[in-house]
């Protein structure tokens, strides 16, 4: 007998019970005797059924499914994140169903109006940049929890870390190595992870009476590509710097690249400071100084929060810690 061929008679011939009693088993529809029941799951299981998800959430009203709208798939951090998701869902009896946003405005209000049009019960956001006004009609419509962003009025629906602290430590870290002369490559200038991360790194130039020179301030675009660009701009005009703190560590890994094709040492020559504490930043050479996000906890605590905003409950988030990694890409300043 083929799986898809199974049927809630033949569970109920297997079970020896009503085929009423099956449905009200598999659809948790009605208190069953708990004898009854594990009677009727083991004739299921020993058919090798499964249950069409789609048509008892047509009964139902539910879909089952979560929309997840990232960015950048195949992006490290977000990887991360994304996994995360998935370990939350896992016994929920809900699935997500990813879509990529490409950091672009447009694409994320086409992707999302694509998964409302699908059904799902709830809208996970991972970063992305769509405005105040079209969140605040999503939440209207669905469910939603956003991460990555602080959003004002989104209290216990916003996961997120506190970049200031974040890059102010990391800023500071340098500082306390003796670097003076700090450069700065950001992330989208417009994206609020990338304006936070500026202004603790700014704050932190700030509090050590450091003057912040406009011309060690890069824009990037969160890729290691970026970084590079960034730091050969810096080389050919000939500014002096001896550190830079780099928006995420893909940028980081750019800086370091450009650096090396230069014959600039890392960290003897300039020490470099990333952002994210990917997967991969414990092993390039040299081990990379950051500040890590905890993406995959972030996942999980959105998918469980929006499943209990899912069932009519509600949630609170704690705001996400990003701690420095200290290794070994940042080295006391010498004379020069």
């Amino acid at each position: 007998m083929k799986l898809n061929d199974i049927t809630i008679k033949d569970i109920a011939e297997r079970a020896n019970v009503s085929k009423s009693t099956v449905s009200r088993v598999l659809n948790d529809l009605a208190i069953v005797n708990p004898k009854t029941r594990k009677t009727v799951l083991e004739a299921a299981e020993s058919l090798g059924y499964q249950a069409n998800v789609f048509a008892r959430g047509l009964a139902s009203g539910r879909s089952m499914t979560v929309g997840v709208v990232t960015q950048k798939i195949g992006s490290p951090f977000y990887d991360m994140m994304m996994q995360g998701v998935i370990q939350g869902f896992t016994g929920t009896g809900y699935s997500p169903i990813f879509v990529d946003g490409q950091w672009e405005q447009s694409t994320e209000l086409d992707v999302i109006r694509t998964l409302m049009g699908r059904k799902v019960d709830g809208l996970i956001l991972l970063g992305g940049d769509i405005s105040q006004k079209d969140l605040e009609q999503l939440r209207e419509q669905i469910p939603t929890v956003v991460v990555g962003k602080d959003v004002a009025g989104w209290e216990g629906q916003c996961v997120y870390v506190d970049n200031f602290s974040g890059a102010y430590d990391a800023t500071k870290h340098l500082i306390e190595f003796g670097h003076r002369e700090i450069a700065i490559v950001r992330g989208i200038i417009h994206h609020q992870d990338a304006i936070r991360r500026y202004q603790g790194y700014a704050q932190a130039l700030a509090d050590a009476s450091i003057e912040l020179d406009p011309d060690l301030v890069l824009d990037g675009n969160f890729t290691a590509q970026s970084g590079i660009i960034a730091v050969n701009s810096l080389l050919m005009r000939g500014k002096s710097f001896t550190a830079v703190f780099c928006a995420n560590d893909m940028v980081a890994y750019g800086a370091r690249l450009a650096l090396q094709r230069k014959g600039i040492r890392v960290p003897e020559d300039v020490s470099i400071v990333g952002f994210d504490d990917q997967a991969e930043s414990s092993y390039v050479s040299p081990p990379l100084t950051t500040v890590r996000q905890p993406g995959v906890e972030m996942g999980v605590v959105a998918a469980e929060g929006i499943v209990q905003l899912m069932q009519g409950g509600t949630c609170e988030f704690p705001v996400m810690n990003a701690e420095l990694q200290r290794r070994e890409s940042v080295a006391r300043i010498t004379s020069r």
